[in-house]
């Protein structure tokens, strides 16, 4: 028995590691796409940080869904492909979540 067996952080580690990388791309991204439509749209500064602020409260609110649902299954080591996975999943989780009800 492992002194972290009983601990529930611990056991959800793989799915906080995985979460929390896809979360630091999703944030980079959500700068990139900031940028790139405000630019399109011929806003001001403005207009480029309320698009940035829109998707990071976006990809915050997908990460803690994400999270709340798909957690307690995640027990697989984190992996390259895995954090794609996570990554993906920020940003499609409405998708996710309508295709789930529907089952």
């Amino acid at each position: 028995m492992t002194p972290g067996e009983n601990d529930p952080l611990w056991r959800l580690r793989h799915a906080l590691a995985g979460v929390g990388l896809a979360l630091l791309g999703s944030v980079l991204l959500a700068a990139l796409l900031g940028r790139w439509i405000g630019d399109a749209l011929g806003g001001p500064y403005g207009t480029r940080v309320a698009i940035y602020l829109l998707l990071v409260v976006y990809v915050l609110v997908g990460a803690s869904v994400l999270f709340v649902k798909v957690a307690q299954h995640e027990t697989a080591a984190l992996t390259a492909r895995r954090v794609g996975l996570w990554f993906m999943s920020l940003w499609l989780w409405p998708a996710l979540l309508a295709t789930r009800r529907r089952k």
